[in-house]
């Protein structure tokens, strides 16, 4: 069985689309400031990341240990975790990387790579299984658009862990660009996301 047959998601109900958000189009979403001589089609997301990994027990460790990602495929050099049945949200190898290093600071590359919750209360699930795990948060915001948690997996890539807002309720300026809010991130709030129905 080739790597394509056995990262097939299994098969959904009728109509269903697993863990796929979805991006909500030009007309729904921001306006953009420059549009291009081409659009690229409305619906294009990001499907998934392909990761070097120095070490993928720590890697296992975290993503499914702690964050909560099913793992697709699994053997002594790579590992593919998703969500919902979603072929692979995340994939990491070591067949350049084994034993390596991260990049030093100041080369060019990933700088985060963002994590989208379905709902709030899936954010607030996360940011209660890193506080009981004991990991390390760099920062939080709240942008408006979202609300984001700040990290580093153990490879030291960054991470955003994100729920986005209705985009309705999206920030934007009179002209319906992209306001880019930077607000304090209501932490005692999030936390309890998911626990109170009240919230």
């Amino acid at each position: 069985m080739d790597l394509k047959q056995r990262t097939k998601a299994p098969a959904e109900a009728e109509g269903a689309t697993g863990a796929y958000v979805g991006n909500p189009g030009i007309e729904a979403g921001v306006a953009p400031v420059e549009r291009a001589p081409r659009p690229i089609e409305a619906g294009v997301d990001i499907g998934h990341v392909h990761l070097r990994a120095s070490d993928l027990g720590k890697i296992k460790h975290f993503y499914v240990g702690i964050l909560g990602f099913d793992v697709v495929v699994e053997a002594p050099t790579m590992l593919f975790v998703s969500a919902g049945g979603y072929h692979h949200h995340i994939g990491f190898n070591t067949w350049e990387s084994k034993g390596g290093s991260p990049p030093p600071s100041g080369t060019t590359g990933l700088y985060h790579l963002a994590i989208r919750y379905p709902t709030r209360a899936g954010l607030g699930d996360a940011l209660r299984r890193l506080r009981d795990a004991g990991y390390p948060i760099d920062g939080f915001n709240d942008h408006g658009t979202h609300e984001a948690i700040y990290l580093r997996d153990p490879e030291e890539n960054g991470l955003e862990l994100c729920w986005d807002r209705p985009n309705e309720e999206w920030d934007r300026d009179a002209n319906g660009h992209y306001a880019l809010g930077n607000r304090r991130l209501d932490i005692a709030g999030l936390l309890r996301a998911g626990l109170d129905e009240s919230i």
